[in-house]
């Protein structure tokens, strides 16, 4: 699944100086919690990222089960229950963080505290569990990694779900530290690289007066460096693979380096075929790097796949009928675009945003259409889905002047 927890965090770290250890070349051997290596592990983990949340959450439980008191067994549980929740809420399509907007902008989101609740007293567990195990043994790297993921996944729901930034970076900052102390006592622990990559990458990504400011206060970054470690947990990472994997692509997507990260998303679609993030990332990316009708084709592929009963067994069709509109509005097939839009805002598991964002942009396709009328009955829709909302002021303004493209 496309997955970002790294980049959700790290993006807003002021941070400190990267250990030396961290950017030391890959050695031959990998280091690593025996746990992941396990059969029933690797086969958990195979079914999560094909999105088969259902079995997958029912061995990891097992796992769990199996391994009392050991902090990844509760890491394992707690990544696919916050994932599973990320996909019911639509969050984990990264059109919504390829740009700025998503520290600005408004979204909103209906939290499930049930799940709130369960992730953060799972993040808990496997916090104290780990910190049961450093207090016999401190330099334990199993442990404080172990210790990391946890608070690196909580701090994803906290910035994602609850936009609660605050929150999500101190539980970042503990993530930083324990990785940064992992690779200190064990440089080949490859998996703790993934943060420290994204922190170099953000870091080097920042504005010059933002680099400047930042520098006085003896931070540090640079994106080749950062680019440098994602590829290498991406070739050598044992729990972090896809998710280097997924940070690189939406860095590339960000710098405008499309064809590069859809043959990323290509190669993990390929790799876990019922997962259809994937491929949803690879038709957002060709859209996005102005490949309309080829997009049209992957969108179109991807909905016909989904016509078969479980090929995706999760699968937010909404996303891939909104990415199909903007390709074949692009390519001013507006009929054509109305009904995409049309469908995305009709799914059932469509998001009361992603409906208004479907019906908004419905409307502004008949405005180009010339079909004013037929847009005001979409700008309507919108209204009545939710009239205090960004969706909202923007129908209210184009039931008045129409949306004439620009």
């Amino acid at each position: 699944m496309v997955r970002f927890p790294a980049f959700a965090q790290t993006v807003l770290l002021p941070g400190a100086l990267l250990l030396a250890a961290s950017f030391c070349a890959h050695a031959e051997s990998i280091e690593t919690n025996p746990l992941n290596e396990t059969p029933e592990v690797r086969e958990a983990f195979r079914l999560f990222y094909n999105m088969d949340y259902n079995d997958s959450l029912a061995r990891f439980e097992e796992i769990r089960k199996d391994h009392p008191g050991n902090p990844m067994a509760t890491d394992y549980l707690l990544d696919a229950v916050l994932f599973r929740e990320l996909n019911r809420l639509d969050l984990l399509d990264t059109t919504f963080y390829a740009n700025d907007g998503f520290l600005t902008g408004k979204h909103t989101v209906t939290e499930d505290p049930k799940r709130r609740d369960q992730i953060r007293s799972l993040a808990d567990d496997a916090v104290s569990e780990a910190g049961a195990e450093l207090k016999t043994n401190p330099g334990d790297v199993n442990a404080l990694f172990a210790r990391a993921w946890a608070k690196s996944l909580e701090g994803t729901y906290y910035a994602i779900v609850e936009r609660a930034f605050g929150a999500g970076l101190r539980q970042a900052l503990g993530a930083r530290n324990d990785c940064e102390k992992v690779l200190a006592l064990d440089p080949n622990y490859t998996d703790a690289r993934l943060v420290v990559g994204v922190y170099q990458y953000v870091v080097g990504a920042l504005p010059l007066a933002f680099k400047l400011l930042v520098g006085i206060m003896g931070i540090h970054g640079s994106k080749s460096q950062g680019m440098a470690l994602l590829r290498d947990v991406a070739a050598h990472g044992v729990v972090t693979r896809v998710e280097a994997n997924t940070s690189m692509m939406l860095f590339l997507r960000r710098e405008g380096k499309y064809p590069q990260a859809a043959r990323i998303a290509r190669g993990l679609a390929e790799e876990y075929p019922h997962d259809y993030l994937f491929m949803l990332e690879e038709a957002n990316l060709q859209k996005d790097g102005g490949e309309g009708m080829v997009a049209v084709d992957t969108y179109d592929r991807l909905i016909d796949l989904a016509k078969q009963p479980g090929y995706f067994p999760n699968a937010h069709l909404e996303l891939a009928y909104f990415g199909l509109g903007d390709s074949l509005r692009g390519q001013k097939l507006y009929a054509q675009a109305v009904t995409a839009y049309r469908d995305g805002a009709d799914q059932p598991t469509t998001t009361p945003e992603l409906k208004r964002r479907c019906l908004l942009e419905a409307g502004k396709t008949y405005d180009l259409m010339r079909e004013h009328d037929r847009a005001v009955e979409e700008y309507k829709a919108v209204l009545d889905a939710g009239a205090d909302t960004s969706q909202g002021e923007q129908a209210r303004k184009y039931l008045r002047s129409g949306y004439n493209g620009s």
